[in-house]
């Protein structure tokens, strides 16, 4: 084969190779980083050498690392950073600190590695987690508002910035024992003169020249501009010995000042996915199976420290910051994974000469099975509080944990409308409620939002609302309404069933999330389910039906008919999606089947007539006759022998409805 045709032929093989490993691992719901590393494997010398890490595919491989630090210079976010900044700076600078002293204090105790610079980068290395990972799967779940998706992704960006200081700092560490003082003291004056330099230029002189190339019109000089300064200030910093890496990360902070960021980013997104997956697919044709495999206790035990010793670290961190055990542990679930930026580190120690190409290939292997197992970790976490909840010890301290940090409520308070959660939604519910003379009591875990609940002098509770302990806090039997407007699917559902556990009579309104969870909701006992997007649908419907000409009361029985019908007609496919989604919907509730005897008093009634959540707080959330299952039965559900219930509810809620089926109680 002809020289010059040889980068072509081997792009087309990783780029087509890593195409379809990215699409198989979509489609097995893993992430498509996955799908890259395992198409580099087996095109690699290690499966059918049809490629070779040399020459031209590693330097596109560089220029994929200089794109993925540049986009991820534009898109950081220093609102966000501030926003949370003392977990994110506190907290994610203590984990990293501790990551970095166990995995490389483990690490060098053991014997895997033989000098301390190489312990540290080590270290490193495995205090970094995957943003992209952990962001695709809150984003999937909903639950990047939550308390903890906020608070993984704080620390996430604050070990983003902390990238960009390992990258100039670390290389110092090859240096000779008494010349690393010097040289860390030389790389942070370098840093920081280049960042000072960075900061004046992108304040004064890039968006003069931002200007300038916009008003040509001209997409491809922009385009060729953006390229041009992400690669030159990656030069530059290369050749001042900070790295490509830290040169492309600071070029994506000065353009993230202008106003052209997002269309800047819009434009180098499809290049840096493009290089990005050369280079991700050519970490991929590193990776040695039968490598691994001889060296698999070494490769446990990397494992082990990143995702129990991290995770046990971020708890702690989380907890030290005040939030409950939860909380904590759900973060440091989440994050316990190594990241996409860890190939980076990783390759710079390589570079250095600090990682040889056994460590370099374990650490590849250690960030591949942790980017595998993350995403089943975070949905087993729910399953995981569950049983944990059950145990003696720790239940009373998960329990415990979860009572209300502040509390402002009168004692004896009464006739008030309880809001859990006070996001968008529940802060324009209450101020609605309060321009009528309502008494509003808030429930929410945002340390923020109690400050400015203090500030309105409305009383509130500082904690969970899914937390028994702050449920009973707010004085449920004596309140006239609840609104349950909560960001997190989950604790939507959880604080439902323990409110109409303590309060079975309580009008509840509850805003769901997606499709899927109305009927799950009406069945756990909500008065009222609202969905934004339909209720958003049915206002525009409404407003464009008076500017047709169509009579007001006409429009509000269309509208009302819509409402009365769970949205139904809306979408009529969403009986299909529940039917298939109800163990997904049950997450986080504790279930168990029941099977309806002969000698049972609840035989021939119907749901309504038997009152099961009224005498013993269950929900019967599906019932099971013979082949059929029948998903959120109605209340005019008639009950027979033989059938098999499924019941939901706390461990004394179901012992309790045990004794009512067998006419015990």
């Amino acid at each position: 084969m002809a020289q010059e045709l040889t980068l072509i032929v081997e792009m087309v093989t990783v780029l087509g190779t890593a195409t379809l490993g990215g699409y198989l691992a979509n489609r097995l719901h893993q992430p498509v980083l996955l799908g890259y590393l395992l198409s580099g494997i087996v095109v690699g010398p290690a499966g059918f050498g049809l490629v070779r890490l040399e020459g031209d595919i590693a330097v596109l491989s560089e220029v994929g690392v200089a794109l993925l630090l540049f986009t991820l210079g534009v898109e950081f976010s220093l609102a966000d950073l501030l926003r949370f900044r003392h977990i994110a700076l506190g907290g994610g600078s203590i984990q990293i600190l501790l990551t970095t002293l166990l995995g490389g204090g483990l690490a060098y105790a053991t014997g895997w590695v033989d000098t301390v610079p190489t312990a540290i980068f080590l270290g490193a290395v495995l205090s970094l987690s995957s943003t992209a990972v952990v962001l695709k799967s809150l984003i999937e779940r909903n639950e990047v508002q939550t308390a903890y998706g906020q608070v993984m992704l704080a620390m996430l960006i604050a070990q983003d910035l902390g990238l960009g200081l390992m990258l100039a700092v670390l290389p110092a560490l090859t240096q000779p024992p008494e010349a690393i003082g010097g040289e860390l003291i030389s790389a942070l004056v370098k840093s920081l003169f280049f960042i000072a330099i960075a900061l004046v230029v992108g304040i004064w002189l890039i968006p003069l020249i931002m200007r300038r190339v916009v008003r040509t019109g001209s997409q491809e000089v922009f385009i060729l501009t953006i390229f041009t300064l992400c690669l030159g200030v990656a030069l530059l910093t290369s050749v001042l010995g900070l790295g490509i890496a830290m040169g492309a990360f600071v070029a994506g902070l000065m353009i993230s000042a202008v106003e052209y960021a997002d269309q800047a980013l819009d434009k180098v997104l499809p290049m840096r996915d493009v290089f990005s997956t050369l280079f991700f697919a050519s970490i991929g044709l590193l990776i040695d199976p039968l490598f691994l495999l001889e060296n698999i206790w070494v490769l446990l035990g990397l494992v082990a420290i990143a995702m129990i010793g991290k995770a046990l670290i971020v708890t702690g961190v989380v907890r030290l910051f005040g939030y409950s055990l939860k909380t904590s542990l759900t973060v440091g679930l989440g994050i316990n994974q190594i990241g996409e930026f860890s190939f980076v580190l990783a390759g710079v120690a390589q570079s250095l000469d600090l990682f040889s190409p056994r460590l370099y290939g374990l650490t590849v292997g250690t960030t591949a099975v942790t980017l595998l197992v993350t995403p089943f970790f975070l949905k087993a976490s729910p399953y995981l509080f569950s049983t944990l909840e059950r145990l003696p010890l720790v239940g009373s301290m998960l329990r415990d944990s979860q009572a209300p940090r502040a509390i402002a409520v009168d004692a004896g308070i009464s006739n008030h409308i309880v809001v859990a959660g006070y996001g968008r939604v529940g802060q324009t519910l209450v101020r609605l409620l309060n321009s009528q003379g309502h008494h509003v009591l808030v429930i929410d875990n945002n340390e923020a939002t109690a400050q400015a609940l203090r500030d309105q002098d409305i009383p509130y509770l500082y904690g969970d609302a899914s937390s028994e302990l702050v449920l009973q806090k707010a004085y449920l039997p004596k309140a006239k309404a609840l609104a349950i407007a909560l960001p997190d699917p989950l604790a939507t559902r959880l604080t439902l069933k323990r409110v109409l556990s303590l309060a079975p009579d309580l009008d509840t309104i509850v805003r769901a999330h997606v499709n899927q969870e109305i009927d799950v909701l009406y069945q756990l006992g909500a008065q009222e389910v609202v969905q934004p997007e339909f209720e958003a649908a049915l206002e525009m419907g409404a407003h464009l039906l008076l500017n047709l000409g169509s009579q007001p009361n006409q429009v509000l029985k269309v509208i009302n008919t819509y409402r009365s019908r769970r949205y139904r007609d809306i979408v009529p496919e969403r009986t299909e999606l529940v039917v298939t989604d109800l163990e997904t919907a049950m997450e986080g509730l504790q279930g168990e089947w029941h099977t309806l005897m002969p000698s049972s008093p609840l035989n021939g009634l119907t749901l309504a007539e038997a009152d099961i959540r009224h005498k013993t707080g269950v929900t019967i959330m599906a019932i099971r006759r013979g082949r059929e299952v029948n998903r959120y039965p109605g209340a005019d559900t008639l009950l027979l022998e033989g059938d098999r219930l499924l019941g939901v509810g706390s461990i004394e809620e179901r012992t309790a409805f045990k004794a009512l089926i067998s006419g015990k109680s």
